[in-house]
């Protein structure tokens, strides 16, 4: 699954993304699912196959279970993602869970500490502007 896709897969990976989003909400009774926000999709070319990223509001331990839920309801979505695209095929759904926020939030945190330790280490460097 390529990351420049073209410009129809894209656009169908963007709407799969959206109704699975409603789906989700509506069609699975688990309430652990109810936080789950659907990040991203790539969809294969043909269109057999496409990837949903999903991030939860949940502990670490949780997300597996979470991910395997989802894939666990993967064909019942698919059924009913069917019955809103306009598109020949439906294709088969994985679910995997995103950690390039936390990754991100992660990378963060790690620079500002950065900048913050530099900023105190260079605190007696300075000169005093108004010495005389």
């Amino acid at each position: 699954m390529a990351h420049s896709a073209a410009p129809r897969t894209r656009r169908i990976g963007e709407q799969i993304r959206r109704d699975l989003a409603e789906l989700i909400r509506a069609e699975l009774r688990d309430p652990r699912l109810t936080l789950v926000s659907t990040t991203s999709v790539e969809v294969s070319r043909d269109l057999a196959h496409a990837r949903i990223y999903v991030t939860a509001v949940c502990e670490p331990g949780e997300r597996a279970e979470l991910v395997a839920e989802l894939n666990r309801a993967a064909p019942l979505l698919r059924r009913e993602l069917g019955r809103r695209l306009r598109t020949r095929t439906v294709p088969k759904l994985e679910f995997r869970y995103d950690e390039t926020v936390e990754r991100g939030a992660r990378l963060s945190a790690l620079i500002d500490a950065a900048v913050a330790a530099d900023a105190e280490r260079h605190h007696g460097d300075a000169y005093p502007e108004d010495a005389e």
